[in-house]
């Protein structure tokens, strides 16, 4: 009985030591990318549509796995009901009519896959691109900052929805949309044709904090992977890789948690103002908004945001790399336990942000890890940061510095099948 007592101690003692080691970027003691994700999309075959998807959902409608379905045009999920989805099931979104799904505010999605049996969005193009198709709007009625406390989705002339079924906000953050989980979203984000930019892989408005949102994947989306606007959102272990746009982006006085994250850009894949992994806001033009209302608050904690460069260096120095974080005035940001690798600079901030203790305090960085970046911390337009690296760098804070390859960095980031993002064990006990 000693014996096994000792045993289980050490065990134990192993297991948080590995833990402690692994605190920085994504966190696991395997691999939770692993079996549900997929990093060569383009090289899988879904199959033939055999179903249509084309007309508003009225009653409560489940999907299976046994069909393949071609999402055609706008489809609106509305009158309060249900979609389902079963785990398995392959959703193919037309390019010739840029196939959307909308879920409308007191509707709800239950896309709840599995880890071996992931539900999949894709296109229907035999050479899937960026933007073959518009992508999931799921609308809420949680708070927001607008005057009014309700918006609609891409209104005004020549807009690409119907403003009567798109509209979003209300007075309840523990509103419920329903379940994402286990999902891939790929080749998303097709462009408007208002003019007005793209469509996002999966946007969230108005979304309240009973819907659950993990392990969903958005790959070469040519919006933003992930954009919310307002609400009260949890999202854990989702990915981004390879967005033509922003992987992150939040406004409109979202209160968010985004936990266990990753984030995978390519110096080649950008927008024409530049793209960022975490793009923070509270709005885009200041009278629109009511400042007796929460601003734009989010946790980032444990996330892993990394530029996958052959030479970072190189790539920097063409001006082919931005930051990879941007947090605007009257927003802030929580970041701890995050490693950001491969970006000019690391987090960039607004320049109407003052370097004083009230601005200071929304924007906290503590236990970050690094990883060369053509500096770290900046403010728009200055190109003095040496009291941003002084505040930042002080010791309480616990913020480490690096200039490792990915490839040393990261425990297997070259592997195209299951790479993996976690850091390597190494680098985090070198840094201690």
């Amino acid at each position: 009985m000693k014996n096994f007592t000792q045993i289980a101690t050490i065990f134990l003692l192993v297991i948080s030591s590995v833990q402690a080691q692994q605190e920085k970027g994504i966190t696991g003691l395997n691999n939770w990318l692993n079996n549900w994700t997929e990093f060569k999309p383009n090289k899988v075959d879904y199959g033939e549509a055999n179903q249509i998807l084309a007309v508003n959902i009225t009653a409560n409608t489940k999907l299976y796995k046994k069909n393949v379905y071609l999402l055609q045009g706008n489809v609106y999920v509305t009158n309060n009901a249900v979609l389902t989805i079963e785990p398995g099931t392959k959703i193919i979104g037309d390019f010739d009519t840029k196939g959307t799904l909308i879920i409308t505010k007191g509707a709800s999605i239950i896309a709840d896959g599995l880890e071996t049996d992931p539900i999949v969005f894709t296109s229907n193009r035999s050479l899937r691109k960026a933007g073959d198709w518009g992508g999931i709007v799921i609308l809420g009625d949680a708070p927001l900052n607008k005057f009014g406390g309700v918006a609609a989705v891409n209104t005004g002339s020549g807009s690409d929805f119907n403003s009567a079924l798109t509209s979003y906000g209300g007075n309840n953050p523990a509103s419920n949309s329903g379940i994402m989980r286990y999902v891939r979203i790929e080749f998303a984000g097709a462009k408007l044709s208002s003019g007005g930019g793209n469509l996002n892989s999966l946007f969230l408005a108005g979304i309240g904090n009973k819907t659950i949102l993990q392990n969903i994947m958005v790959s070469f989306s040519g919006g933003n992977s992930f954009e919310i606007f307002g609400g009260d959102t949890s999202l854990s272990q989702v990915v981004s890789y390879k967005s033509s746009n922003d992987d992150y982006r939040f406004n409109y006085g979202a209160q968010s948690n985004l936990t266990n994250s990753l984030a995978i850009r390519s110096s080649f894949l950008s927008s024409k103002n530049g793209s960022r992994c975490l793009d923070i806001a509270s709005y885009n033009k200041k009278e629109e908004v009511d400042f007796s209302k929460k601003q734009t608050m989010v946790v980032a904690t444990n996330l892993t945001l990394v530029n996958n460069s052959a030479n970072i260096k190189v790539d920097i120095e063409s001006g082919l790399v931005k930051e990879a974080v941007y947090v605007a005035e009257n927003a802030s940001l929580n970041c701890k336990r995050t490693v950001i690798s491969g970006f000019k600079p690391a987090v960039l901030l607004d320049s109407k942000i003052q370097m004083n203790d009230e601005s200071l305090v929304k924007i906290k960085l503590e236990s970050m890890y690094f990883n060369n970046c053509a500096g770290n911390i900046f403010i728009v337009d200055n190109s003095n940061n040496e009291e941003l690296e002084a505040h930042y760098g002080q010791a309480n804070f616990f913020n480490y510095f690096s200039n490792g390859s990915n490839s040393e960095t990261f425990i297997d980031f070259a592997n195209e099948k299951r790479p993996d993002f976690r850091l390597q064990l190494s680098k985090i006990t070198a840094s201690n």
